[in-house]
C-alpha cells in the first residue's frame, strides 16, 4: 500500500502534463477571425448533387472531407509540403480557391494560405464541433467542406486558411516557352 501511495503524485504529474499539451494543441485550432462572415447563403450554391451523385465523382476520402466534413490526418496531405507555382481549385466542382502566391508553410500539417483568390468563392460558418470554436471554410459553388480559417496567419491578412489537400486540385502555372 505504501508503494502505491508514493506513485500517485507521479501519475498526477503525467496526467497534468498530457492535459496541458492537449489544451495547448486545441487552443491553436480555436481561434476565430473576427472578419469572416459566418452567414451561409445556400441559394448561392449552383452545384447541387445528391450523396449518390457525389460518390460517383469523388474518391472515398474526398467524399468524407468535402461532403461529410471530415479531415485528413496532419502532415499526410499531398499539398502540405508542396510549393509549385499555380492555382488551387475545389476538387468537387472546380471553383478557383487559392493562388500559390498566398501559400506558406505554417507547420500545422495541412496546406495553409493567407488569402483566397476571391473570397466570394467561399462560404464561412461558425463551427462548434469537437469542443472548439472555429470558422469553417466551404466552397461557395458546391458547399464542399475545405477546412477552417484562423487569425494566426502572416501579414498582410493575419489569416491562416488551413485546408485539406483532398479538397483541392492543383493546376500548375503555364510554363513560358523558351525561344531559340
Amino acid at each position: 500500500m505504501h508503494k502505491l501511495i508514493m506513485h500517485i503524485p507521479v501519475v498526477n504529474s503525467i496526467l497534468f502534463g498530457i492535459l496541458f499539451i492537449l489544451m495547448s494543441a486545441f487552443s491553436a485550432c480555436s481561434q476565430v477571425p473576427e472578419s469572416t462572415n459566418t452567414e451561409i447563403k445556400t441559394n448561392a450554391m449552383t452545384v447541387n448533387k445528391t450523396d449518390d451523385e457525389w460518390r460517383k465523382t469523388l474518391t472515398p476520402m474526398q467524399f468524407n472531407v468535402l461532403r461529410q466534413k471530415g479531415t485528413e490526418r496532419p502532415f499526410t496531405g499531398e499539398y502540405d509540403d508542396f510549393f509549385e507555382e499555380g492555382d488551387y481549385y475545389c476538387a468537387a466542382c472546380g471553383t478557383l480557391l487559392f493562388h500559390s502566391s498566398a501559400k506558406y508553410n505554417s507547420g500545422c500539417g495541412w496546406p495553409a494560405f493567407f488569402e483566397p483568390s476571391d473570397s466570394t468563392n467561399m462560404l464561412f460558418k461558425r463551427d462548434l464541433s469537437h469542443g472548439m470554436i472555429r470558422t469553417e471554410v466551404m466552397c461557395a459553388r458546391c458547399g464542399g467542406h475545405l477546412g477552417h480559417v484562423f487569425d494566426d496567419g502572416p501579414k498582410p491578412t493575419g489569416l491562416r486558411y488551413c485546408i485539406n489537400s483532398v479538397s483541392l486540385i492543383f493546376k500548375p502555372s503555364p510554363k513560358e516557352e523558351k525561344h531559340k
